[in-house]
């Protein structure tokens, strides 16, 4: 058999999750291709999906070694330490990457989240506005961005860049709740209604947004509305102990409402 069709063989096992084998496999390939950064990358990746982050780390790294500018190393290996919530060694390397090869933005978006996850949040902006420059139409870096915002308090800017995100994922009603809540923190909260509402309309059963609804219908007096959306939210699967917070809470506003009459 020769290296290529050992190599095809490796490749199938793996799609078929039978990563010890391709291991196996790809290792002897080496034995004639010792400076193939391709194989150790594979033979990474198998380790990885074993869940040998150890193994699959000195791998990537001897990949690196070789042939610092394949991007895949960096982003696999990015990955692992995203796992492992190791920010440090994962902006080392993307950095490294970043170095070898600047016109990567995958890259620098791996950057930017793990800015983000180590509070490192002006530097996420910086990456991820960088990012736009060059892709304006890359809706997960404007999701990011309005995360990073939202996080920092600046809301407009969160409402902005959500806004941008609708314009191609117009059915995600994760979007319509996070803009809800970008609205809310806003003091916008018509707005805030009319996205909950819209996430509601694009998924039924999403239970966040018919909590977040009940809430602001309660907190302008439209307890009939409240209502209908509080029993809707513990009809749809809710832990039993939040279940019993929203019914007492049901009770105070019917309460409240034969008191007002």
């Amino acid at each position: 058999m020769s290296e290529k069709e050992k190599v095809d063989k490796a490749i199938e096992l793996y799609s078929k999750g039978d990563f010890q084998k391709a291991i196996d496999i790809f290792s002897s390939v080496l034995e004639t291709c010792e400076n193939n950064a391709e194989l150790y990358n594979n033979i990474a990746l198998c380790y990885a999906n074993l869940g040998d982050y150890d193994k699959a780390e000195k791998n990537y790294l001897k990949a690196q070694e070789i042939n610092p500018k394949l991007p895949q190393i960096y982003i696999n290996l990015a990955d692992i330490y995203y796992r492992r919530k190791d920010m440090g060694a994962g902006i080392d390397l993307v950095t490294r990457g970043i170095c070898e090869i600047p016109e990567n933005l995958v890259l620098r978006h791996y950057l930017a989240r793990f800015y983000m996850e180590d509070a490192k949040l002006d530097l996420a902006i910086d990456e991820l506005e960088n990012i736009l420059e060059k892709q304006p139409e890359n809706y997960d870096v404007y999701y990011d961005l309005a995360k990073v915002h939202f996080e920092l308090g600046n809301y407009a800017c969160a409402i902005e860049n959500f806004e941008n995100v609708l314009e191609y994922k117009s059915e995600n009603p994760w979007i319509y709740y996070y803009l809800g809540e970008s609205y809310e923190a806003n003091d916008e909260i018509d707005k805030a209604l009319s996205n909950y509402l819209k996430a509601i309309a694009r998924n039924d059963a999403f239970a966040p947004a018919y909590k977040k609804a009940g809430i602001l219908f309660l907190a302008r007096g439209d307890y009939d509305d409240a209502l209908e959306y509080f029993e809707d939210y513990t009809n749809l699967g809710i832990p039993e102990e939040e279940s019993i917070k929203i019914k007492e809470l049901m009770e105070r506003i019917k309460n409240r409402k034969h008191d007002t009459k």
